[in-house]
């Protein structure tokens, strides 16, 4: 199984009264462990696009454990969990600074032709780069 992290800071105009990060924003934070996951691949989300692929989200799932203060760094640890011929998933991990475990989620995203917005099969290159990683 192939995992990537990144780190991201809790900005201030990400939290809410009680000094908390947003429960939204960790949407945000998992698309850009996931972009950078798949950056990190040689896969680009832009070349993606240029292409006529679109990859939207089908499904988000989050578990809340603790929250993200305000300034905070937090480590989200982004796995590649599964490929099937239209769709890709994702699982995601968030620790602050302390190692402790924040969130637990997954996404999942269908290849969609940009034209049509139909599914289509996910594109060779990525199937055989992905598929080599799981085993």
């Amino acid at each position: 199984m192939y995992q990537f992290s990144v780190k991201l800071r809790v900005r201030y105009a990400e939290t809410d009264q009680m000094g908390y990060c947003y429960y939204g924003n960790y949407a945000q934070y998992y698309e850009v462990a996931r972009v950078e996951t798949l950056k990190s691949l040689g896969i680009s989300y832009k070349k993606l696009e240029d292409k006529g692929v679109l990859l939207p989200v089908s499904d988000f799932t989050i578990k809340y454990i603790l929250p993200a203060l305000y300034d905070q760094e937090l480590t989200i640890r982004c796995t590649f969990k599964e490929l099937t011929d239209y769709k890709i998933k994702f699982d995601y991990q968030t620790y602050n600074e302390e190692s402790k475990l924040l969130n637990f989620g997954s996404t999942t995203l269908v290849f969609v032709d940009k034209e049509t917005k139909k599914p289509v099969n996910c594109p060779k290159v990525i199937k055989d780069l992905l598929i080599n990683l799981k085993s």
